[in-house]
């Protein structure tokens, strides 16, 4: 059975060498996991958010909306470059553990954001200041590329195998907040300071606490400790590499789990354009819309958690992704439509309503995927599905929404939105339902204690003595 999970000998040294994670560790390791993903995806999206503000002082352009267009160019490079770091680095999560990957990750993301803090205006150091934003973003892309998969393996692995959901949930919970955060941070800046200051030098502020928060994630991870399940099936990696082994045993799985990364267009869109989008097509100010789209991520941060949390007790196939892809194809296009109409309570109706369907989907699905895999395996297929699918829809959402804009077309951006979740939709029917099979438990032979062999070993001493 090519799918059947590795189960180590007790008397292996993997099964053997590590007792259960003591509850306190565990809590501390979530906590390296989770703060660490905030951080990560913090400075991953503010780039997005001021990308209308600072592409006129980096990027030459004949109009705003072509400077505009260089910048988020530039942005959708560090998606091309994610995933070719997700099928390099990913195997070597596998190989060598979760945590050394953890911690490289957010010291490159860091690395990039205080490049982006510092580089001077292209009127002072010409064509270098848009170079110097490529590189920030290939080394961004290339820590982004392996954080995803990396965390939603360490903190299912982390869990129990009753609350996998809720500690899976917690992957995408940091991502929202840190989301929320840097949709916050850019109201601020945007509200706060005026047009000539936030141009020269207010939108750097963002950046420069992105990359000092990184380097205290990157103190936090690297005294975090590694998996548990991880560390139980050490030595018994498969002879193959990683990656060979998972496109030969596993195809279905890359399928399903291409699918359900896939919303991350809408996701994108909500997140980083759709203030943009309501600034170009209907007029309003930048900061009401980043300060309409933080009540929708309030409420996101809270959703999520509780699916992930429901999840454990009534499964995770039905009412989560296939309810959340369903409600992203009837709404999205109804949503859009209304945001033509003027008033900031419409825009947060928008949003709000946007960012509930997406919170169903994204309760759930970083478990699934989880799930999905084998421990020897898991990070490089979740990365080699999951990053490919981000490059391709992710990173170019915000460019093909602007261009359809530019086009004249705004409703345009719905339509593409709508039909991609409406092919994931399909795929959806086709999962297994991993919250009750267990197929590939987060729970490691190791985790069986010594008092429990041994409570189980008098237990059947004591049988046979009873008997007659």
């Amino acid at each position: 059975m090519a799918n059947a999970p590795r189960i180590a000998s007790p008397k292996s040294p993997s099964a053997t060498a590590k007792p259960a994670t003591p509850p306190r560790a565990r809590r501390l390791n979530i906590l390296a996991g989770t703060v660490g993903h905030f951080i990560e995806w913090y400075d991953w999206y503010i780039y997005g958010l001021l990308a209308a503000v600072f592409s006129s002082q980096i990027f030459p352009g004949n109009s705003p909306a072509m400077s505009l267009i260089g910048a988020l160019l530039t942005y959708a490079v560090g998606f091309v470059v994610r995933p070719l770091s997700g099928i390099i680095i990913s195997p070597l999560a596998d190989r060598y553990g979760r945590r050394v990957v953890l911690a490289t990750t957010i010291g490159g993301m860091a690395a990039g954001s205080l490049i982006l803090a510092l580089t001077p205006p292209f009127s002072a150091i010409g064509y270098a200041a848009p170079l110097l934003f490529l590189l920030a973003r290939v080394l961004q892309g290339i820590s982004a590329g392996s954080e995803m998969q990396s965390a939603i393996a360490y903190m299912v692995e982390n869990g129990s195998t009753d609350r996998r959901g809720l500690f899976g949930s917690l992957s995408n919970v940091a991502s929202g907040l840190a989301t929320l955060a840097a949709t916050g941070m850019g109201a601020i800046v945007t509200s706060t300071l005026n047009t000539h200051d936030l141009e020269t030098w207010g939108w750097r502020i963002p950046f420069a606490i992105g990359g000092l928060l990184g380097i205290v994630g990157l103190l936090l991870r690297s005294r975090a400790d590694e998996s548990p399940e991880f560390e139980a099936a050490a030595g018994r990696q498969p002879e193959n590499l990683p990656l060979r082994e998972l496109l030969c045993r596993h195809p279905k799985a890359l399928l399903q789990t291409a699918a359900l990364s896939a919303p991350a267009v809408a996701y994108y869109t909500w997140a980083t354009f759709l203030p943009t989008y309501a600034h170009l097509t209907t007029g309003r100010d930048l900061d009401s819309a980043l300060a309409g789209n933080t009540i929708g991520l309030g409420l996101l941060v809270i959703i999520v958690p509780l699916c992930g949390f429901l999840s454990d007790r009534i499964g995770r196939r039905k009412p989560f992704p296939i309810i959340g892809a369903i409600g992203m194809v009837v709404l999205f296009y109804p949503l859009l439509l209304l945001l033509q109409q003027p008033g900031f309570g419409v825009y947060v109706t928008v949003t709000v309503s946007g960012w509930v369907v997406l919170a169903i989907w994204q309760g759930v699905y970083p478990t699934i995927q989880a799930e999905l895999f084998p421990a020897a395996v898991r990070v490089s297929g979740i990365g080699v599905a999951h990053q490919i699918v981000i490059a391709a829809l992710g990173g170019t959402a915000p460019l093909i929404a602007s261009s359809f804009i530019e086009a004249g077309h705004p409703m345009g951006v719905a339509v593409y939105m709508t039909a991609i979740v409406l092919l994931c939709l399909i795929v959806y029917l086709t999962l297994p339902e991993t919250g009750r099979s267990g197929a590939y438990t987060t729970t490691p032979p190791a985790a069986e204690s010594d008092a429990e062999r041994s409570s189980a070993s008098t237990k059947s001493m004591k049988a046979t003595e009873d008997t007659p």
